[in-house]
This record gives structure tokens, sequence and C-alpha cells, in this order.
């Protein structure tokens, strides 16, 4: 009989003075629950990056919104890179990069990634200090810091071009998710760790 695997999953509660966070992921099932960070464009944002990464994820924030949504949306990337690093483990098994593009009418984004474990970010994205409805474009950045910094990716993200602001953010999500999807999805060819060095550190 085949070893059954061990579910990837992971949890987390992150608490500051400016925001509470409760976080849980599974790579391999939906969850139940859904996403609340607070921040009506996140929940959105993260509802379609775990769609498209086909990876469940349930969040629930407060944060100090009532300054803006600048911290909020920081820890959330910070409890999303945690969440990531807790469910993979030593990462045996795992593709480790993930390359996509994703279409979203006028805009287009390519996301390159890889779980190394040295955290790295590229943003491409230049984009004007501007908001959509009442999120901070901006934003995006400082959440991809936050994850790459604590899951311990080396991610490019690229605009190719694109006009609309909500369909270049939409592509960026859509794309991470499914890049995260490729990275961490298991090969039973894959024999401890996709590294000549035997670790992912």
């Amino acid at each position: 009989m085949a070893k059954k695997s061990m579910p990837r999953t992971a949890s987390i509660e992150r608490t500051t003075c400016e925001t509470s966070i409760a976080m849980k992921l599974n790579l391999d099932a939906p969850l139940a629950g859904q996403i609340d960070t607070g921040v009506g464009f996140m929940d959105h944002m993260l509802t379609l990056m775990s769609r498209h990464g086909m990876f469940g994820l349930e969040v629930k924030a407060n944060g100090d919104t009532e300054v803006d949504d600048h911290h909020s949306v920081e820890d959330l990337g910070i409890c999303m890179g945690e969440v990531l690093r807790q469910a993979l483990g030593d990462k045996a098994g795992i593709h480790r990069y993930g390359s996509v593009s994703i279409p979203m009418h006028e805009a287009l984004v390519r996301i390159d990634l890889d779980f190394s474990g040295r955290p790295h970010l590229v943003y491409h994205v230049d984009l004007p200090k501007a908001k959509v409805g009442t999120f901070d474009v901006e934003l995006v950045e400082e959440f991809m810091v936050g994850l790459c910094n604590h899951a311990g990716v080396n991610m490019h993200i690229n605009l190719e071009y694109g006009s609309n602001l909500h369909h270049i953010i939409e592509a960026i999500f859509k794309a991470l998710g499914r890049a995260l999807g490729q990275a961490v999805a298991q090969d039973p060819r894959i024999v401890g760790v996709m590294s000549t060095k035997g670790r992912l550190e």
C-alpha cells in the first residue's frame, strides 16, 4: 500500500498594535471558511489568488483601516508567507518553480518564482500612486515584500503592458495564484528536494 502523504496545512495568528490576523492554508484542498480582511479589495484579490492556485485559504483580519490599509495589507503578506513556509515544511517533492503569464483584458502580467529559501522580490510594475476605489495601488508591492521575505521566495513580477489599474492588479494576483500552484505541486519523481545541494534554504 502506498504511503499516505501528510496534509500540507498551516495556520497562524498574528497580533500587533496595528492588526490582528488569523489565517489558515491547505495546499491540497479548499477550505469552508471565507476571506474577510477588512479591506474589500484584498478580499477580492486573495479569493482570486487561492482559486487560481487551487488551494484553500481562510482569513479573518482586523486592522487600523481608519488610518489607511497599509498595515493590514503588509501584515497579510507576512502571514501569507508564513503559512506557505509552514505548509511546505522541508519542501520535499515539490516542483519548486512556477512561471505564468496571465492576460486580463488589455493587461498582461508575468510572474516567475522560486521557493529557493532565499527571499528576493523584483517588482517591475510601473503604476501611478493612485487608488482603485479606496485601495492604494502601491500596497500591492508591500504585500509581495511580506510574502517573499517570510516564505523564502525569489519572485519576479513583470507588467508587460496594461492601462486599467484594476485589470493589472487582478492579473497580478491571478498569476501569483497560478505560479504558486505550479511551484508547490508535488511530483512523485522528485526524491527529496529539487536541488543538487540537497537543501532549499
